[in-house]
């Protein structure tokens, strides 16, 4: 298995469950005529070595396909089996008529549990071809995608584990309200650090602007986004307000992360 080499992350979406604008929602974030006020649900294309990955599939998948003009998908990683995650799981359709190949997707024996049982059409025998053609992994442990090593790293969401994943100097945190302490040691040395950052108000599965910050002060990375937003976040006020070397993420945000 191997880290090098660069890996370029682009931001799909940096919402929050429902999205922002929310739907039937008049606040000013909801009306905000700044880009990065508009928030698809959370996820992030990896590329490097001529090979697009992408963590979580959900809802809006195919709308941020379209806006990135994604023209290939090798692989896809699943955090978890919430619909926000996970629903856009069969929009992975058109990759498949074109290449004629099963898109590998890899996830943990819990997350398999829910994506087997959303998505029973697509792994129960059928003559009718219009259903995503998925290559099962299951996880358990570090894993290689085209030469990239991912490390699973357990958080807490609620009472639910969900697997956030170092690769190389980069890795993606969502869906929390604890990190345990052998994952907070598993996340030292980063360049880059996305986390969970729903809201300053607090929340009984997602991590609050204030707790993501104690966080990440104890993991110490060199840069820190946050992500998975509602919209009680106003970008412009909040981002101004953080500390040296955390930002706000927003949709179409690209990094570039050495290996």
């Amino acid at each position: 298995m191997s880290d090098s080499g660069p890996v370029t992350l682009t931001f799909l979406g940096t919402g929050t469950s429902t999205g922002v604008p929310a739907v039937g929602c008049a606040c000013d974030v909801c009306r905000s005529d700044d880009p990065r006020d508009v928030r698809l649900r959370a996820s992030i294309l990896l590329q490097y070595d001529g090979r697009n990955v992408v963590i979580d599939t959900g809802t809006d998948f195919r709308q941020q396909a379209l806006r990135v003009r994604l023209m290939r998908l090798d692989a896809v990683l699943i955090t978890h089996a919430h619909a926000d995650h996970i629903f856009g799981l069969d929009d992975i359709r058109p990759f498949n008529f074109k290449t004629r190949r099963p898109t590998p997707v890899f996830a943990d024996e819990r997350t398999w549990n829910g994506l087997r049982r959303v998505f029973d059409y697509a792994f129960s025998p059928t003559a009718y071809g219009g259903v995503p053609n998925i290559e099962p992994h299951v996880i358990d442990g570090p894993f290689e995608v085209f030469g990239r090593k991912f490390v699973p790293l357990e958080v807490v969401h609620g009472r639910m584990p969900v697997a956030a994943f170092r690769f190389g100097q980069g890795a993606y945190v969502t869906d929390c309200n604890e990190i345990p302490d052998d994952t907070v040691d598993g996340l030292r040395g980063l360049d880059v650090l996305v986390l969970d950052g729903l809201r300053f108000a607090a929340h009984g599965t997602h991590m609050t602007i204030p707790k993501a910050l104690a966080y990440i002060e104890r993991i110490r990375p060199k840069r820190a986004f946050l992500t998975h937003m509602n919209h009680e976040v106003h970008h412009r006020t909040v981002n101004a307000e953080l500390p040296d070397g955390v930002e706000l993420a927003y949709d179409g945000l690209v990094l570039e992360i050495d290996g």
